[in-house]
Order: structure tokens, then C-alpha cells, then sequence
């Protein structure tokens, strides 16, 4: 048996003098786990009794359904029976059918074939139709961004291409579909890239054009080629007509281009500087303001699945509790997303929270359309229930910035969003503002450091948020937690089961609602970003050769630890009250962090992180109140330890696994001694407290 030394007690201090705690929540509300789409057969491979059973164990009973078909540029047909627009092509605007019907297991993505975008944020397999080589396929503009259906002047659209590097411009070359835009301004980009914060949008000095009629234009935008890294149009008032034979009003509204092409013009011609092809990898990238929802029966993507809403409502993983079902937003329609409701309540399916569209932030789009958009989905939303209570946007990060292509005077994504629901009177429909939390996008270099500084990130992104107008009232959710959005070794080692119960315990300190965690289902390690993170992943469990549960991660423990050991597993309400250590490092830098909630039965429960990889540390806790009085636990105290010396994983490739995977060691000691925290370790210490001794 080895025994620890036990380091000099360092005080930790949960203050009770302001009467009151930090703030409240209830377990089966506050924790959650994500559920998102995956690729090609496997959502059949991980919804399987033994995954679901493994999954349960993590006491995570709140569930948001992540919609990966958003991040794709791609409509989400949730029910696959449904109605298009134009039944007899097959093809046109589609809304799932709301009728109950055979059990719904599986759902698909469909691709838009009047895509802008070159790159999306899911599988990025698509490609851009303003530059594809083809002049019969075209981009469209989402019609629902239109005054007849925002009832509010029309804003421009615009698409933006990237020239790659700095070329000389002085010439356009415009391959109008139909509607087309009747007025337009064509202008370059004057900063180095496209991030540059002194960048500005230019007008080219004859860029300005009125009274077009569609058709290939040919322009010449300056007397002398301009240098620039990006060009722009920006289209201000469309034709308003539709294609010859169309019954469909959305047809004619927007804006719509075949082919797009930025160079120079001579005597010689017309020389492009924009790349063709049918790939991200072959063409120039393109980025555009919205796209239609329009799509075929042919574009349905079986390389990315959703699993059947029905599957996972009778999984047992919602714990017969409401899920955080999401609708789309920028790539579908107010039909579908009302069908999609009225649906579940029929189905008898509890909901109480609707969260519209998915990383809008990260889709390079104005906020204001998105707000457009946001507004007719909750609208949609509350024609079928009003009590829903409707959020977004699921910002990729909290510090959400805006880039070139419709940067403007204020860079702030989220504030500028804040301000146009604000300015429609529609805050209201704001019941909360969700956000992604991936603190580190580099997995590699060192882990320690990073720990360390997770509480100021953390503190900073929740300030943003408010700096960014959105409302002290509304609730903030973190929709997706996790070391980072990009996969290694660290995530499957105890720095995640350490950054984890940082991620949730400060963010329940600082008013939190919600906190997700993301790789809720069994995976295997990959490596995903950096040759140097090695192989890992986010999971609670990973899975053998044929795919089923086989080791607990770290983060499945500090899961369990959260909801079973730290809080009160249930609907009770819990009071997190201010906690601290005095340890710090020689950068001020909390080495031991700590949480403290009051349950309702009664017992204080602690949540103790020692982020020192090299040093033990021990803990001597006490309260104190608002009248000087002091107080402690009382009698014996239960105590769960998540350490190195519980787990262990060996470095081996795409078959790297575990070598010891042990539950924390649960143990009772006297609580009026201190307690031990091993290096890296997650402990949770839990009592009740002593009445107050005299000042």
C-alpha cells in the first residue's frame, strides 16, 4: 500500500456572509449531454442497449439534440415522410409531415443545390455553385429573408469571394440567374486579410450600378487594376421575377447568380482570377450572405445521419424529462419547423425549450438576417405552443467577432444580433442565449498552464456576453463543453476529467443555467488537428473492436462525480455558494479550485480540483458567516478522489485505451481533518457542517 505524504492543510473558505447563494439550480435540469449527427451507419452502431445503458450511468439526464445538418448548409427533413412544395417534381420547399406515424429512427440532411458557401463547419464535402465551372446551376439568396415575409425593409445580400492572395482587379464578370439584382455595388476588400480590423469595404470607382436587367455582365471597375485580397457585391434591390412557369412565390424573391468571375479587362479580354471547380479544394472560396432552403429528393446526403427523434426520446436517455430539441434556422423553413412541434406534442414528447439553428456565428452571416430568420422560427414555434420557451444561437464560442465579408462598424456578432431583436421589440423570444465552450483549440504544448488559466478564459467569455447587450435576465447555456473542438490525447487523460468539472462547477458559480457536455456517446480516440496531440476524443466511454462501451473515460467519471456525488441526483434545489483556496502560483493562478453547493438534504458538498501536476495539496475547510462566526464539518464526512492513481492510458496510436480505469476511491474520514488532493485530482468532500463556533 502506498502511502501519500500529507502536505501543510491550506484553508478553504466558503463564504456565507452574504446571506444568500451565487445561485440555484436543479441537477436533472442544470446537467446535460449532447446528442449530434454522425456519419454513414453509425447511429445504428451507438444507439444500442449496452451504449445507452453506459451512457445512462453518467447521471447527465438533461438532453439538447445537436443539429449537425445546420452546420452543413443542409435542410433537416426530421420525419423522412413529409410534402414538397412541388410534389410533382419532387423537389422545392419541404415540411415533415406532423402526423404520427412508424417509429422514427434515423433522419437525414439534404443538400442545397443553390449553395454559396465553398466551406461548412460538418462534413465540408459541399462546394459553391457561383464558381463551380457550371452556368446552369446557380446560388440563390433564402427568399424568407424577403419584406414579405420579415415585414421590415429588405436587407442587401452579398456574396464575397476570396482571391487567396493580393491580385490586382479592375474588371467583373457577372452570370445572372433569375431574380437578379436591379441595383448592386461591387467592391474590394482594403485590409491585408480578411480579419484585418482596419478593413473596409470600397466601392469600386465604377462599381456603383442602377437600373440593371440581368443577363452576363461585363464591368469594368476602375480605370486601373485596384489590389485587394477579397471582392464583394452587395445587392440592394432585386427584379423580383421568378423563372418561366413558376407557381411559387419564393421563387421570385432574393437575389440569384450562376457564375461569378474577378479579374482584369483588356483588349485581350476578360481575365479571371477566380478559381472553378466543383470542390473546396478547386475553387476560390465563397462566402454569401444566406442561402435558399430550395432542394431536390436527390440531394439527400447519406454520409450524414440524425437519429430518429423517436429514437431518442424511447432510448431512456431523456429520462422522461423535456429535451432541448433544436429547429433550423438559416437552411429551412417556418413550415417545417411548426410541423416539427406540433409532431412531438402529438407524440406526447415533453418539450420545454426550443433552441433555433446552430453556430449562426460560425455560418459567416449578418446577425440582423439571423435574426430575421430567429423571428419567424419562434413565431412558428409559439403558433403551436406558446409556453416554449425559444433560445440560440448556439455561438461557436462566446467571443463571437465578425469577419470581412459584412464586418461593418461594429464587429460584435452577438451584440449587433442583441440589437436587432431588441430593436423588433423581440427580446422576449430570447428565453436564453446558448454558446459552445471550447476553451483550447491546441491540444498540444503545456497541459498544466492551460488549466490554469480556464477560470480567467471563462470569466471573460461571460463578461462578453454581457458587454455584448445580452440582458443580465437572460439565462445563459452552454450547449456543447469539452477541452476543445478538436480531438487528442488530453481529452481520454485526467486533464479533461479536471477542465470538465471546472467548465461546470465556476460556471454554476457565475450564474449559469445549463452546461452540456459534448461526446456524451461512446467513441474511439482519433487524431483529429495537431500530429502532436496524439490520439484521444471526446467520449464518456470508448468502445471495442464492434463498437460497444468498454472503458469509462475520465470525463465519464467527472460526470458521475458532478451529478452523483457533488449535487443531489434529482429535481431538488441546490445554492452554490463562494468558495476559494489561497493557494496560488507565482502568476496568482489558483492551483486548487473549489465549488461548494448547499443540497437539499441538508449536506454541503465540495468539489475540490488540484490542477498542480507535481504537488499534493490538502484542504481545510471551513465556513463563514456574516457575523464573524465560523463553522466546520461535523462529525464524519464522505470523500470520492479521482486521481492519476485511479487511471492511466497508454500512448499507442489509433489503439491507444486505458491500462487502469478505477472508479474515484470513495472513503469517510473525521471532517475535522483536512483532506488530501493528490496531484491532478478531482475530489469531492461531503457533510454537514457544525453549528458556529463563537467569533
Amino acid at each position: 500500500m502506498i502511502v501519500l505524504p500529507v502536505p501543510i492543510p491550506d484553508p478553504i473558505v466558503v463564504d456565507l456572509s452574504a446571506g444568500k447563494p451565487l445561485n440555484v439550480f436543479r441537477p436533472d435540469e442544470a446537467f446535460g449531454g449532447g446528442l449530434d449527427g454522425m456519419g454513414r451507419d453509425e447511429v445504428a452502431a451507438t444507439y444500442t442497449p449496452r451504449n445507452i445503458k453506459a451512457m445512462r450511468q453518467a447521471g447527465l439526464r438533461k438532453i439538447t439534440y445537436r443539429l449537425r445538418t445546420e452546420l452543413g448548409n443542409q435542410v433537416w427533413h426530421w420525419n423522412p415522410d413529409g410534402r414538397w412544395s412541388d410534389p410533382a417534381h419532387a423537389q422545392g420547399y419541404w415540411t415533415s409531415s406532423d402526423k404520427p406515424g412508424a417509429p422514427i429512427r434515423l433522419s437525414h440532411g439534404y443538400d442545397l443545390p443553390r449553395r454559396g458557401m465553398t466551406n461548412d463547419n460538418a462534413n465540408n464535402a459541399g462546394y459553391s455553385r457561383l464558381d463551380d465551372g457550371d452556368a446552369s446551376t446557380f446560388w440563390k439568396s433564402n427568399p424568407y429573408l424577403d419584406t414579405r415575409y420579415t415585414h421590415a425593409p429588405a436587407r442587401p445580400q452579398w456574396l464575397a469571394a476570396e482571391l487567396g492572395e493580393t491580385k490586382a482587379i479592375d474588371a467583373a464578370r457577372l452570370t445572372w440567374a433569375t431574380p437578379y439584382a436591379v441595383d448592386y455595388k461591387v467592391q474590394y476588400w482594403t485590409g491585408h486579410d480578411d480579419w484585418d480590423p482596419d478593413g473596409r469595404w470600397v466601392t469600386f470607382p465604377h462599381g456603383d450600378v442602377t437600373g440593371a436587367t440581368g443577363g452576363v455582365a461585363t464591368l469594368k471597375l476602375a480605370d486601373a487594376p485596384i489590389s485587394t485580397v477579397m471582392v464583394r457585391v452587395l445587392m440592394s434591390r432585386s427584379s423580383g421575377t421568378a423563372p418561366k412557369g413558376s407557381t411559387d412565390v419564393r421563387d421570385g424573391l432574393g437575389y440569384a447568380l450562376a457564375e461569378v468571375g474577378f479579374g482584369t479587362l483588356d483588349a485581350n479580354g476578360f481575365h479571371d482570377e477566380i478559381r472553378k471547380g466543383r470542390s473546396r479544394t478547386t475553387q476560390s472560396v465563397m462566402h454569401v450572405s444566406s442561402t435558399d432552403p430550395w432542394h431536390r429528393a436527390v440531394d439527400r446526403d447519406p454520409e450524414l445521419e440524425q437519429p430518429g427523434l423517436d429514437l431518442v426520446y424511447r432510448s431512456g436517455l431523456t429520462s422522461g424529462l423535456p429535451m432541448m430539441v433544436p429547429v433550423g434556422a438559416l437552411f429551412d423553413t417556418p413550415d417545417n419547423v411548426a410541423a416539427e412541434i406540433r409532431w412531438l406534442k402529438r407524440r406526447g414528447y415533453p418539450v420545454d425549450q426550443v433552441e433555433i439553428g446552430e453556430e449562426a456565428d460560425g455560418q459567416y452571416n449578418a446577425p440582423e438576417d439571423y435574426a430575421a430568420l430567429y423571428e419567424q422560427m419562434a413565431d412558428a414555434v409559439h403558433a403551436v405552443d406558446p409556453k416554449i420557451v425559444t433560445g440560440g444561437p448556439s455561438l461557436q464560442n462566446a467571443v463571437a467577432d465578425m469577419w470581412g465579408p459584412d464586418a461593418g462598424e461594429d464587429r460584435s456578432w452577438t451584440r449587433r444580433l442583441i440589437d436587432a431583436l431588441a430593436a423588433h421589440d423581440r427580446l422576449k423570444d430570447l428565453g436564453f442565449v446558448s454558446f459552445e465552450h471550447y476553451p483550447f483549440d491546441d491540444v498540444c504544448g503545456p497541459v498544466e498552464d492551460k488549466l490554469l488559466d480556464h477560470d480567467a478564459l471563462l470569466d471573460a467569455d461571460l463578461q462578453r456576453l454581457r458587454d455584448d447587450h445580452v440582458p443580465a435576465a437572460t439565462p445563459l447555456v452552454i450547449s456543447e463543453y469539452g477541452f476543445s473542438a478538436y480531438s487528442g490525447r488530453v481529452m481520454s487523460e485526467m486533464p479533461a476529467a479536471l477542465l470538465n468539472a471546472d467548465i461546470v462547477g465556476r460556471f454554476m458559480a457565475r450564474g449559469g443555467k445549463q452546461a452540456f457536455l459534448f461526446g456524451y456517446t461512446p467513441n474511439q480516440p482519433i487524431n483529429q488537428h495537431q500530429a502532436c496531440a496524439g490520439y484521444g476524443n471526446m467520449m464518456t466511454w470508448q468502445t471495442d473492436e464492434n463498437g460497444s462501451a468498454k472503458w469509462p473515460s475520465p470525463t465519464f467519471y467527472a460526470a458521475r462525480l458532478l451529478t452523483q456525488a457533488w449535487s443531489q441526483p434529482g429535481h431538488g434545489q441546490h445554492g452554490v455558494w463562494p468558495a476559494a483556496s489561497s493557494v496560488r502560483d507565482a502568476k496568482g493562478r489558483a492551483l486548487v479550485s473549489a465549488y461548494a453547493v448547499h443540497r437539499p438534504d441538508g449536506a454541503w458538498a465540495l468539489m475540490l480540483v488540484n490542477r498542480d501536476a507535481k504537488a499534493a495539496h490538502a484542504a481545510a475547510m471551513t465556513f463563514k458567516g456574516a457575523d464573524g462566526h465560523t463553522q466546520g464539518f461535523a462529525g464524519p464526512v464522505e470523500v470520492w478522489r479521482y486521481d492519476r492513481s485511479r487511471y492511466a492510458w497508454k500512448d499507442a496510436g489509433e489503439k491507444s485505451r486505458p491500462v487502469r480505469d478505477l472508479p474515484p476511491l470513495r472513503l469517510r474520514q473525521d471532517g475535522t481533518k483536512s483532506v488530501l488532493l493528490p496531484p491532478w485530482s478531482v475530489v469531492v468532500v461531503r457533510g454537514v457542517i457544525s453549528p458556529p463556533a463563537p467569533g
